[in-house]
């Protein structure tokens, strides 16, 4: 069994051949958002994976940051820099406020799971460092649900940087999963001055790889991937470089 091109992990096929064999009713997809960090080297680019602990779904795969839309997201009011909420919504096929909420859920997934905020005091500007004992208590705090992402950048002044994210695809889990999710797939160039933490309880080990290493690397067995994750490192190794995409 194959997902354009790349083959299905074995607990797949095994889903899958359950879900027809009992004639199994496909869940309904939790609406989501991934992003892939890059950042340049002198060669060409490098992406952020990360691989989510062996209790979660999907466990030992090295994935992107990314998680589910949360009630919060659609709710926020913040200040807002880049396409409005209208204009993401034609760009993701999604209502105003849905698609708000996926960009929202983005930048906020992208802080939670690695440390990386885009945000800043204005819309030509990004935060800088943001690896200090206070921001990890804001990022704590965020992971936590004991504040909202609005709150937490209304309370620093900042503005999201939604022009910061590239729409790239989306993906939807196969019907016969029992646990589904509706993608939609962002990049996102690490803002300067910031750096990547491994600080998600949710991953047990992170690391920057040239997406054509990262592709070999799980062709040889050494990195366990999914196939939207195989899929967009090929699409984004195609690219050459920064400026391809």
């Amino acid at each position: 069994m194959t997902i354009d091109g790349f083959a299905a992990p074995p607990a797949l096929v095994e889903h899958a051949r359950r879900f027809r064999a009992e004639g199994g009713a496909p869940a309904v997809p939790r609406v989501a958002a991934t992003v892939l960090l890059l950042r340049p080297t002198d060669a060409d680019f490098e992406v952020y994976v990360i691989r989510r602990v062996a209790t979660m779904t999907f466990g030992g795969m090295y994935a992107f940051p990314g998680g589910g839309v949360d009630r919060s997201d659609s709710r926020a009011h913040l200040d807002w820099a880049g396409p409005r909420p209208t204009g993401w919504g034609a760009r993701l096929g999604l209502p105003p406020q849905a698609a708000q909420a996926v960009v929202c859920a983005a930048a906020r997934e992208v802080f939670e799971e690695a440390g990386v905020l885009l945000a800043g005091p204005d819309a030509a500007t990004v935060v800088g460092d943001v690896s200090g004992d206070d921001w990890e208590a804001a990022r704590q705090d965020l992971e936590a649900r004991r504040v909202g992402f609005a709150e937490l950048l209304a309370g620093r002044c900042l503005t999201l940087r939604s022009d910061l994210l590239l729409p790239w695809s989306r993906w939807i889990t196969p019907e016969f999963e029992p646990r589904r999710f509706d993608t939609y797939f962002f990049l996102a160039l690490l803002p300067e001055g910031q750096r990547t933490r491994d600080v998600s309880g949710e991953a047990d080990h992170t690391m920057w790889i040239r997406p054509a290493d990262a592709l070999a690397r799980a062709e040889a067995g050494e990195l366990a991937m999914l196939p939207p994750t195989l899929v967009t490192l090929a699409q984004v190794a195609a690219a050459g470089d920064l400026a391809g995409l």
